[in-house]
């Protein structure tokens, strides 16, 4: 819990400051998203989650029109640009000075979303794998790039993943991507170990358990557990039932060093930062 570096980030010309971790809530744009409860089609629907995500304290809103759940079905990218038109035009109404990502892993969708929608965070579950233009896209627009940790596809990741060494291997991910991204000029890069991304029950509480070796890189790092399977099949529960065991691994996480908690429930989430940064203070 000491000794990391006050981290912030440029968000379209001001600084978003992490010292205190921030709370960013899930707005899922989709009819498919894993927990069913989280899903928003409607704009009246789109504009209460807005509300309830500020209201509840959240910093920070993470707009999501592709379901990354494993299995899912693919959608196109004229499907998805509809869908964050019509989520964004929303939360740029309600909630105009809220940091806003947006959860993509395609260049076009990226550019159209910074460049068309103010969206001011791209968030890439596949770390530039399933769209070779990302890195420089991002790079090019100029804006923080969250990135995560997967092997495959959404529809591919879970059949069977397998690492000789698994902390060795997110490690040498993370610092050849990094690099990769520094060559090309990108400058906030935030990084996220892909919980529930091609990884086994076994491999998400391995990477939790060891989670604070990743602040060698001296970046932030997000962290969404919220309501996932490596929570639910544990606990024999289902995700409506995973917010007591979501609460408990955000603790564990904010412990080893998280700066950004991804959630479904906003109103926990802050709480357990605000009883992690009392802790903090006396410690």
């Amino acid at each position: 819990m000491k000794g990391l570096l006050p981290y912030t980030l440029n968000v379209r010309g001001r600084l978003l400051d992490l010292s205190e971790p921030q709370v960013m809530g899930i707005l899922n744009v989709t009819p498919d998203s894993f927990y069913a409860n989280s899903r928003t089609e409607t704009e009246e629907a789109i504009r209460r989650r807005v509300r309830q995500i500020i209201d509840d304290g959240g910093t920070m809103i993470d707009v999501g029109a592709y379901s990354s759940r494993p299995g899912a079905d693919d959608v196109s990218a004229e499907e998805e640009m509809a869908r964050l038109r019509r989520g964004m035009k929303v939360v740029r109404e309600d909630a105009p000075e809220v940091p806003v990502s947006v959860d993509t892993f395609r260049a076009d969708v990226a550019k159209m979303c910074v460049e068309e929608l103010g969206v001011d965070i791209i968030n890439d579950i596949s770390g530039g794998e399933l769209d070779k233009r990302m890195f420089e896209t991002v790079a090019k627009l100029g804006v923080p790039y969250i990135l995560m940790h997967m092997k495959g596809t959404p529809q591919t990741m879970q059949a069977a993943p397998h690492y000789d060494d698994l902390m060795k291997e997110v490690m040498l991910y993370f610092a050849e991507k990094i690099q990769q991204l520094r060559d090309l000029g990108q400058k906030d890069i935030i990084l996220d170990p892909g919980y529930g991304f091609a990884k086994t029950l076994d491999h998400n509480y391995e990477l939790l358990a060891h989670q604070e070796m990743l602040n060698v890189f001296e970046l932030p790092l997000l962290v969404g557990v919220s309501r996932k399977s490596m929570i639910y099949k544990l606990l024999d529960c289902t995700p409506n039932e995973a917010l007591n065991g979501t609460t408990v691994l955000n603790t564990i996480a904010l412990q080893k060093g998280a700066s950004i908690l991804r959630v479904h429930d906003v109103k926990e989430a802050v709480e357990v930062v605000k009883l992690i940064n009392k802790l903090k203070t006396n410690n």
